[in-house]
């Protein structure tokens, strides 16, 4: 090796995060200028969601190798906790009364109250990821679901946020944040947390501590041979991903104004799943496709109705049929398509 080549060092530094933040910013400044209609923007917000939803449970069943199906619950506890601190703090509400505050300081609140429910979403995933340092596979995947089932009867049997009834109010906190100055509020919180969300997995599975939690997909016994500690692995991105996931239930329910805890059922676990796999396991990229795919698959579908979930699931068996591990399998876009590199990357000395 050359004097000069071991001298020169090359730093590549990441440009993707700097494009999605340009990318979002031009489709919210459409948004704010009327160039894209409500629909078309409630779609865009939906895609962001589902990608959050989708990297987030990609880091237990992809990075991880873990097998967990009750991510749904986790969007649940995010989206009653912050809804509640919504319609409490800045609405006028029959069941919870006046605001505490001024409406007018949710422009600069609102995104307390979505970190605060993915918080407690990442402490019901604590709860769930305790029991889970014994338990791999088919087990696993019963404790979540239970913990699934678990939150949706809970808030079934409260009254005080409605019961099976539902919870709404959430759309006054958004015209509240309106009434002070006329923006896609939503549309850019949503683009917001989904880059931030996909930048935070990145750059976890690139540390140290990410090569740790990808280790236990290897051989679990092995990593612990190698003196990585499991059970701390385990219980930092269950509570990760959880806490991502309560972040995307957040954002759903204040885009939707109403939510339910059907809204939260095993069947939005089963999407969750449906979007990971389809983009492949341990693929950030992947999920960032899959979740763009399925969003605008399930917009196409619905004058289907129930129909479509016929076709989506066979769509599903004909994918683990022909292709198994995916779109991109554990593969990056940058490691299908090495010339995108040059975009985003930029070499430095």
């Amino acid at each position: 090796m050359s004097t000069t080549a071991t001298i020169k060092t090359k730093k590549e530094m990441n440009l993707w995060p700097l494009a999605l933040f340009i990318g979002g910013g031009i489709i919210i400044a459409l948004g704010a200028t009327g160039s894209i209609n409500k629909y078309i923007q409630t779609v865009i917000m939906f895609i962001g969601i589902n990608v959050i939803l989708s990297a987030s449970l990609n880091v237990v069943n992809g990075y991880m190798g873990e097998f967990s199906c009750g991510h749904g619950g986790f969007m649940l506890v995010g989206a009653y906790v912050s809804s509640i601190l919504s319609v409490l703090l800045f609405t006028n509400s029959k069941w919870l009364g006046h605001p505490i505050l001024p409406p007018s300081t949710a422009v600069f609140l609102f995104p307390v109250i979505i970190i605060i429910g993915g918080l407690v979403a990442a402490v019901a995933g604590l709860l769930v990821a305790i029991p889970s340092f014994k338990t791999r596979d088919d087990y696993l995947a019963i404790i979540t679901i239970a913990a699934n089932f678990i939150f949706v009867s809970l808030v079934n049997n409260l009254e005080f946020v409605g019961g099976s009834r539902g919870f709404m109010g959430m759309k006054g906190t958004v015209f509240a944040m309106e009434d002070v100055f006329k923006a896609p509020y939503m549309l850019f919180w949503t683009l917001t947390f989904c880059s931030l969300a996909v930048f935070l997995i990145k750059r976890l599975m690139r540390s140290t501590f990410g090569k740790g939690i990808s280790a236990i997909r290897y051989d679990e016994i092995s990593a612990e041979i190698m003196s990585v500690n499991t059970n701390h692995m385990k219980l930092v991105a269950f509570m990760f991903s959880s806490g991502l996931a309560g972040i995307a239930g957040g954002l759903f329910a204040h885009v939707m104004g109403f939510i339910n805890p059907a809204s939260f059922s095993i069947m939005k676990s089963t999407e969750a799943l449906v979007m990971v796999y389809l983009g492949g396991m341990g693929s950030l990229s992947g999920s960032v496709l899959s979740a763009i795919i399925f969003t605008i698959l399930l917009e196409a579908m619905r004058p289907l109705q129930i129909l479509k979930w016929v076709l989506i699931p066979l769509m599903l068996i004909l994918l683990m049929q022909f292709r198994p591990e995916g779109l991109m399998g554990n593969k990056e876009l940058t490691d299908k398509f090495p010339r995108l590199k040059r975009f985003f990357t930029r070499s430095s000395m």
